[in-house]
């Protein structure tokens, strides 16, 4: 329960960040980053903590606030980057 609700804010943050990027229309750039945060990056690091490292079900709890911190800060840069203004619906 510590592990995953100190991610609780960032996940907060990552959401509002994306959805407010979807409803501009940019659609593209939150599909990216979910699919590259979360196929590519959470579950191979989850995998390692956890067999890797032998951190075992901790090892995969720490993954989950790890990928949601990422999404949240990428999100955060593609929406104060701005160019989703220029995004034609």
């Amino acid at each position: 329960m510590r592990i995953i609700g100190s991610g609780f804010i960032f996940y907060g943050i990552g959401m509002l960040m994306s959805q407010a990027l979807n409803g501009a229309g940019d659609t593209r750039n939150p599909t990216l980053i979910n699919f590259f945060c979360f196929w590519i990056f959470q579950i191979p690091f989850a995998y390692f903590l956890a067999m890797g490292l032998d951190f075992k079900s901790t090892g995969a709890f720490i993954a989950i606030p790890v990928a949601e911190t990422s999404i949240a800060l990428i999100s955060w840069y593609f929406f104060y980057r701005g160019k989703w203004k220029y995004i034609e619906v």
